[in-house]
């Protein structure tokens, strides 16, 4: 799990089970071995800090920012161009539940303050019942500096399987990402990952062809979570 994946899922959380009238502010830190983001390394396979802070009110309106080191430097299938230095993401949504059905719907910038021409925009809607989650991200806004940058309409499907076992938490996941100026570029991913008390274990696949981006990876971290109001 990485950056909005983790970022997102905290926030949604805090604003299903935050009260009407109540606005709580949540920070959260990790440490992780990779930083994989829909089945790419973001960090050239290397170590990342990540970190961010989340703000919930009602009636389940949410917006948080979130921080992480990258590196674009090496042979990574990313489609952004040399090394961007850190990359944070400022977002914001609606979350709720009708019945057992919760669904979540916002937007969410990636920004790359050291090399902005990389800085792309989505918007996005999710859907989860029963453990199962399915969401669509919709790039809006794609800056010059990312590859194939003729269109802004790319599409990236999510869906995933979510369980607790033994006070283990499991997580199965697949996704799709559609390039809308280059049908070459479209791949899909896949994955799973376990994980206990801020201690995680990933593993990811691809299907990006050339250099090792499609290379099987492997993804330990510890996070913690905690209240600021």
């Amino acid at each position: 799990m990485t950056k909005s994946s983790i970022a997102l899922a905290a926030a949604v959380a805090a604003a299903l089970t935050s009260s009407a009238a109540v606005a709580e502010v949540t920070a959260n830190a990790g440490i992780y071995s990779n930083y994989i983001w829909r089945g790419v390394t973001q960090t050239n396979d290397q170590a990342a800090g990540q970190g961010g802070i989340d703000w919930s009110g009602g009636p389940g309106f949410y917006a948080g920012t979130w921080v992480s080191n990258v590196d674009f430097s090496g042979d990574d299938g990313s489609g952004f161009a040399g090394d961007t230095g850190y990359e944070m993401d400022v977002y914001g949504g609606w979350a709720g539940e009708a019945g057992s059905f919760g669904w979540d719907l916002g937007v969410i910038t990636y920004q790359y303050p050291v090399s902005p021409s990389v800085n792309f925009t989505e918007l996005y809607a999710a859907g989860s019942i029963a453990g199962f989650t399915a969401a669509a991200y919709f790039t809006v806004d794609k800056a010059s500096g990312i590859t194939s940058t003729a269109g802004d309409d790319d599409l990236y499907l999510y869906g995933a399987y979510d369980f607790t076992a033994k006070d283990i938490d499991y997580s199965i996941y697949i996704g799709n990402y559609s390039i809308d100026a280059d049908s070459n570029a479209d791949y899909t991913h896949y994955g799973a990952s376990i994980g206990k008390g801020g201690f995680s274990f990933a593993v990811d696949k691809n299907d990006i062809e050339g250099g090792s981006a499609d290379n099987v990876r492997f993804t330990v971290g510890y996070a913690v979570d905690f209240d600021l109001m």
